[in-house]
């Protein structure tokens, strides 16, 4: 990383403190105004993040990106957006009663139904919501999760997202430069019935699975289907919502095991059945699906 860079970093790592420790003290009020202010602000100067936000959601309305419908639902997206960062730096002194009482969620009962039966659960998300209100929610019932947090730069910014994921009762793997296998880890998590948290609606390897997504080719992460493959644990899709005044999910249909073919068809043929529940769930709650990076393979470089 050049110098201008490592200094960005720090800027952004300073920034995440401050979030931790000023806007967790504010009046909850003034915290969201600040916050939808900020989002407005980022919405109209559409920079990069901005234009591929609403060509993402141009795909799931099925519109040219131009269509004034986009624009307007890249600004209600931006303002779920910021609320995601307000609540990630208020979570850890939000209460638990609040983040359990304010959760809406059906479907949960397929969680426990495999945990009892001894297989392992993996919960695969996109960026929609908040998963990590989710995850803290799902500690609070009993089924502490792993997860992997992507290697953030520079190294003390990472340490913040683990140390705050960590204060929320969860697991974290970094998903480069460990000293183990990853995918081990997760496997053996898995094989002692417990819950792996995956965000699975982009690829971080550049080695994803092809999907018909929306109507066109993506490249999504294959890891989630790969675990169920090798360990049996019973590959459960999540997508998330906000309501005005908390929050939706829904567990969507186990991903069944196809049994049939080798290993790759069969990871390859479940990441698709991946792909058409979280278009479902994006579908069905667009504003709140936070993609501001690369999906489709038209897209990528």
């Amino acid at each position: 990383m050049s110098r201008a860079g490592d200094l960005r970093g720090e800027a952004f790592d300073a920034l995440y403190a401050l979030g931790w420790t000023a806007v967790k003290r504010m009046p909850e009020g003034v915290a969201r105004r600040i916050f939808r202010r900020i989002a407005d602000r980022t919405w109209a100067g559409r920079g990069k993040g901005v234009r591929q936000l609403e060509k993402n959601l141009a795909r799931v309305l099925g519109v040219p990106p131009e269509d004034p419908r986009v624009r307007r639902l890249s600004r209600e997206a931006m303002r779920s957006y910021l609320r995601y960062w307000l609540e990630s730096f208020r979570l850890p002194v939000m209460g638990s009663e609040r983040i359990v009482s304010g959760m809406d969620i059906t479907g949960y009962e397929q969680i426990d139904r495999a945990i009892g039966e001894g297989r392992g659960v993996v919960l695969a998300l996109p960026h929609m919501g908040n998963y990590d209100h989710a995850g803290a929610w799902l500690v609070l019932q009993g089924h502490p999760l792993t997860t992997v947090n992507e290697r953030l730069k520079p190294e003390s910014l990472f340490e913040r997202f683990v140390a705050y994921r960590e204060s929320l009762g969860f697991e974290i793997l970094p998903l480069t430069g460990a000293d183990v296998s990853v995918f081990g880890v997760l496997a053996r998590r898995l094989r002692q019935a417990r819950v792996v948290c995956l965000v699975a609606d982009r690829d971080l390897s550049s080695t994803g699975i092809e999907v018909d997504f929306f109507g066109s080719p993506a490249s999504l992460p294959g890891g989630p289907a790969a675990l169920a493959v090798q360990t049996g644990a019973a590959l459960l899709p999540v997508t998330l919502w906000y309501r005005e005044d908390g929050w939706g999910a829904r567990v969507h249909e186990e991903i069944p095991d196809p049994g049939e073919g080798d290993r790759k068809s069969r990871v390859r043929a479940m990441t698709q059945s991946l792909a058409d529940a979280f278009a479902e769930g994006i579908a069905a709650h667009p504003a709140d699906w936070h993609m501001l990076q690369r999906v489709w393979v038209e897209d990528l470089p």
